[in-house]
């Protein structure tokens, strides 16, 4: 089997794209070949760019603004709608291989299949502070016995990162709940046929303890990727 290549898509903003050096370090320590997802402006070029590759992650980012209820917060700015373009573009190129959504595109997978989202789930739903910005440090989450995210931990509860403000108010269609946090924030989903799984954290950053999350990504893309047959003899050529 060849190495199977995971499309990571960026921020952007001001023009540029942009993108923690964590994820792809991440997902070639799981043994994938990260490949960045270009701003894409059209379905076409969107399909033959996810014709390259076996998975994809959807990276953090600003303020989802699909689904929302509520304001976004002074302190986090909306998604530009290029980037919410591409991501809608690419997500549903990718609609037939399996996907991983960190914190934004966790929120993202869920608002493309119907779901909403509070802006700000401390000041709407009265929550915990989830936002390192906001003073929060590291928290434990409840993990579903049975789920995706529970086989791929191999336990019932973790120690994860804090970096979000907004928080999902009701799951879209096909996609369940898999771990919460004491004040009953959502924490990761997955989808009914393990296409999909997301979380609210940053596993990127969590060293060995969140790469199983991004080694998972990999297996469930190698499943499904093409073996490579071994070159022919018109192929390697003759040597003199």
């Amino acid at each position: 089997m060849r190495r199977v290549r995971i499309g990571i898509t960026t921020g952007f903003e001001d023009g540029r794209q942009t993108l923690d050096v964590r994820y792809g370090q991440a997902v070639s320590t799981a043994g994938g070949i990260p490949l960045i997802v270009p701003l894409l402006q059209d379905a076409e070029t969107a399909r033959a760019f996810a014709a390259l590759l076996d998975g994809m992650i959807i990276t953090g980012g600003a303020g989802i603004t699909r689904g929302l209820i509520g304001q976004l917060p002074p302190d986090l700015p909306p998604v530009d709608r290029a980037r919410d373009r591409s991501d809608a573009l690419i997500y549903r190129a990718m609609s037939d291989r399996p996907l991983l959504g960190i914190c934004y595109g966790m929120q993202f997978v869920n608002a493309m299949a119907g779901g909403a989202i509070y802006g700000d789930v401390q000041a709407q739903a009265g929550a915990d502070v989830h936002s390192a910005e906001r003073g929060a440090t590291d928290h434990e989450i409840a993990i579903k016995s049975g789920s995706a995210l529970h086989s791929i931990m191999g336990c019932d509860r973790i120690l994860t990162n804090s970096f979000h403000i907004q928080a999902i108010v009701n799951l879209g269609a096909g996609l369940s709940a898999s771990a919460w946090t004491a004040d009953g924030v959502i924490e990761a989903l997955e989808s009914e046929d393990g296409r999909v799984v997301g979380v609210q954290f940053h596993p990127e950053r969590m060293g060995a303890i969140g790469l199983p999350i991004i080694a998972n990504l990999v297996e469930r893309a190698a499943s499904r990727a093409p073996s490579i047959p071994p070159p022919s003899h018109e192929d390697v050529g003759t040597t003199l």
